[in-house]
């Protein structure tokens, strides 16, 4: 398996279960993880995975800049794993 393909596994599999942390964090009233951190995390290729937490835990999904940001960083992580899949 190419390099790529494992590291976008992994980030995915992390960003799902930030997802889920966060989500857990939230109910406690303790301290949670920043909003531009989950985005960072989305944008270097754990987009699909956080839209699959989102999904998964019900959790910022009435943030609008989530809705629509995550899924166009889907997009965007998967433009560019097709670019390094056809590479």
């Amino acid at each position: 398996m190419e390099l790529w393909m494992i590291y976008w596994i992994t980030i995915n599999f992390v960003a799902f279960f930030i997802m889920g942390y966060d989500k857990s964090q939230a109910k406690k009233g303790s301290r949670r993880i920043a909003e531009h951190t989950l985005f960072l995390i989305a944008a270097v290729g754990g987009a699909l995975g956080m839209w699959f937490g989102m999904r998964k835990w019900r959790h910022k999904t009435k943030h609008v800049s989530f809705v629509y940001g995550i899924p166009l960083l889907v997009v965007f992580n998967a433009a560019i794993a097709f670019y390094f899949g056809s590479a």
